[in-house]
Parts: C-alpha cells; sequence; structure tokens
C-alpha cells in the first residue's frame, strides 16, 4: 500500500511552495476576505443562523489551528465540519471517540502483507484536511493523546516511521458537556492545543422551522459545492501568516496573556498567544486589512484565551479573560 507521507501535498513541503508560488504576490487580504465571504455563504445554507460560528472555523483554518466545540447534542456540530471540508474540496473523515477506541484506530497500523511479506501502513481517519473528532472526551486520555503530534506537529508516528498529514489539517473536535458522569476530563496539554472554543447554542425558532423544512428530503450537507480548492486556502494562509502585527499590538497580546497569568492557578501559555496573534492576523484579512489592530485581538480572546485558564476560584476562565480585556491598555 502507498505510505500518505509519499502522496498528495503535505505541510512544509515543496508541493505546497509550488502551488503558492508566485500566485501568493497576486493575493492579498481583499482576495482572502471575498474567500472567507464565498465560503460562509455556502456553509450557511446548510447551518442557518450561525454564521459567526462558520467564520470561527474559517479563522481557525486562515491561523492553522484547530477548533473545539462543546456543546449538548443535536445541534449541528458534525454538519459544520462536513460542510466546510466539501466547501473548500477537502478530504473528510470522522473519528466516533468511545471508551474502547485505541490511539491506533485514530493515527493509523502497520498491518503484515503475506504476499511481500512486509508491513503496509494502514492509515487512520486522522490523514485528512478536516477530522471531526466526534465526543472526543469519551475516549480516555491515553487514546486522546493521539492527537497530540498531529495537532501542534500536522506530522504522526507509528513504530519509528514519521508520516506528515494533509495541508491544510484542521482538527474540529465536539465534547458533550451534558454527561459528566461518562465522559473523562480533556488533559490540559490537549486542550490547550485547540486554537479556539466555541459554542453552537440552539437555533431560533424560526431557524429551526426552516431546518426542519429542509431535512424533509436529503441532508442539505449532500448539496454543498465547493466554491473553494485546497490550493486557494494555502494561498489564503500565506496572506495570513504575512499580515502585519506591529511591535504595539504584540506587546497587547503579551501583557492580556500575563494578566491571565497574574489571576489564575494557570494562565495561558504562549503557544496560546501565539493562537491569539494568528487568529488576530486572519480576523484582520478576513476583514480585508493587511494588518492587525486592536479590535481584531480583541474580538479573538474571549474564543482563544478561555478555555486554557485554570482557576481554584468560582471565577471562570472568560471572567479572566474580560477582566483583562478591561484593565488592560493598548500602548
Amino acid at each position: 500500500m502507498t505510505d500518505p507521507a509519499e502522496t498528495g501535498p503535505v505541510a512544509g513541503g515543496t508541493e505546497t511552495a509550488d502551488v503558492i508560488g508566485d500566485d501568493a504576490s497576486t493575493t492579498g487580504p481583499d482576495e482572502v476576505s471575498a474567500l472567507v465571504e464565498r465560503i460562509v455563504d455556502e456553509v450557511e445554507d446548510v447551518i442557518l443562523g450561525k454564521r459567526e460560528a462558520v467564520e470561527h472555523v474559517l479563522v481557525t483554518v486562515l491561523a492553522r489551528g484547530h477548533l473545539l466545540i462543546e456543546d449538548v447534542p443535536g445541534v449541528g456540530k458534525t454538519t459544520l465540519a462536513k460542510s466546510v471540508a466539501r466547501s473548500i474540496d477537502g478530504s473528510f473523515k470522522r473519528v466516533q471517540f468511545t471508551p474502547d477506541l485505541l490511539p491506533a484506530d485514530v493515527t493509523g497500523v502497520n498491518v503484515y502483507n503475506r504476499r511481500t511479506e512486509e508491513f503496509d501502513f494502514q492509515p487512520g481517519p486522522v490523514f485528512a484536511n478536516v477530522v471531526l473528532g466526534d465526543e472526543i472526551n469519551r475516549a480516555p486520555p491515553k487514546t486522546q493523546s493521539a492527537l497530540l503530534e498531529a495537532m501542534e506537529e500536522s506530522q504522526v508516528t507509528t513504530d519509528g516511521t514519521t508520516r506528515e498529514l494533509p495541508d491544510p489539517f484542521c482538527v474540529i473536535a465536539t465534547q458533550n458537556d451534558v454527561e459528566p458522569g461518562r465522559t473523562y476530563e480533556l488533559p490540559v496539554a490537549e486542550v490547550d492545543r485547540f486554537t479556539k472554543k466555541i459554542r453552537l447554542g440552539y437555533p431560533e425558532v424560526d431557524e429551526e422551522a426552516a431546518i426542519l423544512d429542509r431535512l424533509a428530503g436529503d441532508h442539505p450537507v449532500e448539496s454543498v459545492e465547493p466554491v473553494a480548492t485546497i490550493a486557494d486556502v494555502r494561498r489564503a494562509r500565506a496572506v495570513v501568516g504575512d499580515i502585519e502585527a506591529s511591535t504595539a499590538v504584540r506587546t497587547y497580546v503579551a501583557r492580556l496573556s500575563a494578566h491571565t497569568r497574574q489571576h489564575a492557578d494557570l494562565g495561558v501559555s504562549p503557544r496560546g498567544s501565539l493562537a491569539l496573534l494568528r487568529t488576530s492576523q486572519a480576523r484582520a484579512a478576513v476583514a480585508g486589512r493587511g494588518y492587525v489592530i486592536p479590535d481584531d485581538v480583541q474580538a479573538e480572546a474571549p474564543t482563544v484565551l478561555p478555555h486554557r485558564i485554570r482557576t481554584e476560584s468560582e471565577q471562570t476562565g472568560a471572567a479572566v479573560v474580560d477582566d483583562a480585556l478591561d484593565r488592560v491598555d493598548v500602548e
């Protein structure tokens, strides 16, 4: 069987550079903004009334990150992930996390081939552009840890062999928050690797009525058409990486993180600061700007920082972040 590390584009590889090539010089924030608008419009035909949530997904993708969705069952988490993957013509794989799931079920396993008398690598579902980890907190920490290397380095190591994952690669994980006695708490190291954490919430009455109407026939996710390509996403990510962030903005991000460390038992890590900067760059590009302003940072902080904070008091991570945004001035 062909090794997935030998086929297709890989993160940081020469093929990615060739795809971006000279096109990156002709692509700017305006094009990124138009790209996001097309994708959001397409996905919103399926995920009614959740435009902000769709934007959160796309900002996460453009920021080279991963998304954690915590919510009750049945609000469209799977549909959201699948719709985004279809809209960018990317590969999509779903992993249903259960207590008996093994790490190899996620990353892949070497299987002995009697004909060749060699071991062939059978790639796991992690080898996709968009990977949905459904109800990730139903699996024990050992299985959850199978995603750590993939999320941090876009690669998987099995039996001493490292294989790079597709580019782009994004994990969208969901966790059920209504059955705490039947779930496992996510390890702090894993939570910190999620760029954003959001909730979808229930739809409004008129939106739910429209959903019921659409679901009377075929599932609307099947009607989602690609309005962008993987190459478009790579070019957009290259643009986002070049969005200017001044010394003042970078210092502002660092001071926000420092505030959380001073007012919580576990504050925002440097990885969290980097995630906030990258999502702020993405937010600026979505707005069609070539530079980050404090408003971008303030817009992203509530979904990027709170889940990284731990406190032994009744104060939540969100409250610590709100306090930081109130007290920390832009210099």
